[in-house]
């Protein structure tokens, strides 16, 4: 019985798993491009209120310093908890 139900569950993976990575892959892209756009709409805030934007995401420790105003987008993180 145990063989039977092994031989099954082959199949379906072997049937099933090439549609599932192409939704995977497809989801992980539009989170990245969510990711993106985000940023991108963050530095053109930040640009809006004068101050001088590195989108590539290094840190421009020569401009000078204002008070930021706290996001309104919450930034989420793969790896937080």
């Amino acid at each position: 019985m145990g063989l039977i139900g092994a031989l099954g569950y082959v199949t379906w993976v072997s049937k099933f798993q090439g549609k599932y990575q192409q939704e995977t892959q497809r989801s992980v892209g539009q989170f990245q491009r969510f990711q993106d756009s985000l940023r991108d709409s963050q530095a053109r805030d930040v640009a809006t209120d004068g101050e001088s934007v590195d989108v590539s995401g290094e840190i421009d420790f020569t401009s000078t310093t204002h008070t930021q105003k706290p996001s309104r987008i919450s930034v989420i993180r793969p790896d937080a908890n």
